[in-house]
Order: C-alpha cells, then structure tokens, then sequence
C-alpha cells in the first residue's frame, strides 16, 4: 500500500458549531473544495472570511512541512564506519 502523507486535523469552533477537516496531504484539493461548500451553504455560520483563514493554513501547513526523508536515508559515511567499529 503507498503512503498517503500524514493525516491534517484542522477545526473551528463557531457559534456552537463545530467545523473539522481531517484530510492527508493528496487530499489538500478536497479540503479546500469542502471549505468552499461550507461556506456556500446558507444554513451554517461558517463565513467566507473563515473559509479564507482556513484554505490559508491549509496552504501553510504545506510549505512548512520539511520534506519527507526517504525510506534509505542513512549517510554512507555514517555505515561506513558502524562497519569499521565492529572489526
């Protein structure tokens, strides 16, 4: 099974209301099409203005997350000289 990416929590609490986005990175597009329909829908107290303070972090929380190391990333230096430590 392939990674996804890690899981996003994001939430606002408004009016009694609760809104919360649980989403992994491949679904970032989702989320932000989700906070559009929310706050398209008349029947609920979550604003424009949230959805722009929302899709805002969305979009932070992508350029600051530091890129994933991958699955190998030991040096070679680094079991180059474990192996030299145990002769």
């Amino acid at each position: 099974m392939e990674r996804q990416g890690d899981i996003n929590i994001l939430a606002l609490c408004r009016h009694g209301e609760r809104y919360i986005l649980v989403f992994r990175d491949s679904q970032r597009d989702d989320a932000l099409r989700t906070i559009g329909r929310w706050a398209s829908n008349p029947e609920l107290s979550f604003s424009w203005h949230d959805a722009a303070v929302l899709s805002q972090r969305i979009r932070q929380q992508a350029i600051d997350q530091p890129p994933k190391p991958k699955k190998w990333s030991v040096p070679w230096a680094w079991l180059f000289q474990q192996e030299a430590h145990r002769g």
